[in-house]
């Protein structure tokens, strides 16, 4: 039997990695789970899988943890500092699905810690990779990427060299919004960008699905876990989201990784990994699909990408300073505050009027993410009363 601990348990990821331990109950104990505020949630995990330990990272909600978990024996905890205290207790693995920048400190603990992560918390990596990837190098832990894309290439990588690589191809499904004009896309809906056609996640990744955001920070992402050169890591429209991604070697040899987007798939070759589990998923049925498509990337309607790849051909601070942004601007979108396509102009204005310092530690990049995020609020609020 394995020990993992979920942090963000009750978010899409949490629920999908749950359900594989739930069809494979036999082989994993579940020691530590973590909400951001959903004590019901929690408390209801946490009695079903007989945790040791419950953390709300919302401290004012302790209490209620508390009185939910009264009489069962499981430790509660609250607070940033209890979720990398949290993340320090020793499992053979880390699932790390907090979303956004919350999920940095934590995630870097498990890694400082030995642990190996499955990664889902790509704003984590974006923000930063450099001192993520040495944390894993210098403790000996390995960073298994859940991202149906990453999980794709390392599937694909197993066994050969990345000197033997000659690109990568990052496959999009181009969203909700794909065949949609800029003056279309002007006037489109929260619920409009968070129904993506193959996926089912959640709002902020659906929203970074339909501006192409997520691919973008998945460029990140894949810049940092393989380190071929950017120059070498490409982007490809394929609607359908069968194709996850793609490895070209220097023979010409092509790799593809497939399955159907299901994100149990990708959660359990790295809950598996170095071997495989059965997963309750639909099997590919290639009959039925008929054709997989395949459309170069369009940047003038979806300019979230090239925003990206700058941001991190500048390196430094420009990562974190755009994740940061990114992430006022989408909250913004779904709480009715700005339009769609405002969303990526946001992060531009930051970007083009902001030059952050260069990060070292944790505290640089903590740094950086809020002085972005209160100047993304500053120009938010000034175009709300202009």
């Amino acid at each position: 039997m394995r020990s993992l601990s979920l942090f963000g348990a009750t978010g899409s990821v949490g629920q999908s990695t749950l359900d594989l331990v739930r069809h494979d109950a036999a082989s994993w104990q579940v020691s530590v789970l973590t909400a951001h505020s959903d004590v019901a949630g929690l408390a209801a995990l946490a009695r079903e899988f007989q945790v040791k330990l419950a953390v709300i990272a919302d401290p004012s909600r302790y209490d209620e943890l508390v009185a939910a978990l009264a009489g069962t024996g499981i430790e509660v905890a609250a607070g940033p500092d209890a979720l990398v205290d949290a993340a320090k207790h020793p499992v053979d693995l880390v699932v790390a699905a907090i979303v956004g920048i919350a999920g940095l400190a934590p995630t870097m603990a498990a890694l400082e810690a030995g642990h190996n992560v499955a990664l889902a918390n790509k704003e984590s990596l974006v923000s930063s990779g450099a001192l993520m990837m040495q944390a894993a190098r210098a403790s000996g832990a390995t960073i298994l990427p859940i991202d149906s894309e990453h999980n794709a290439i390392f599937q694909c990588l197993t066994g050969s060299s990345l000197e033997d690589v000659r690109r990568i191809i990052l496959t999009a499904s181009g969203g909700p919004f794909r065949t949609k004009s800029a003056a279309e896309m002007a006037v489109m809906t929260p619920a409009q960008a968070v129904a993506h056609p193959n996926w089912s996640m959640g709002a902020k990744i659906s929203v970074d699905s339909a501006t192409m955001m997520n691919k973008g920070l998945e460029l990140i992402e894949a810049h940092h876990l393989f380190p071929i050169g950017l120059e070498k890591i490409e982007i490809l429209v394929h609607p359908q989201s069968v194709i996850h991604s793609l490895v070209e070697y220097r023979d010409r040899s092509t790799l593809a990784q497939l399955g159907s987007p299901d994100m149990r798939i990708p959660i359990a070759s790295a809950m598996a990994w170095p071997r495989r589990m059965h997963a309750p998923c639909q099997p590919l049925d290639l009959t039925r699909i008929g054709r997989l498509d395949f459309e170069a990337p369009d940047e003038q309607r979806f300019p979230a990408t090239a925003l990206c790849r700058a941001a991190i051909s500048e390196g430094g601070g420009r990562p974190a300073q755009l994740n940061a942004a990114n992430e006022i601007a989408v909250a913004a979108f779904l709480a009715g505050k700005i339009g769609f396509t405002a969303i990526v102009d946001l992060v531009k204005h930051v970007m083009d009027h902001e030059s952050p310092v260069a990060p070292t530690s944790l505290h640089d990049i903590f740094m950086v993410d809020a002085a972005s995020r209160q100047h993304a609020q500053i120009l938010m609020d000034a175009h709300a009363h202009g």
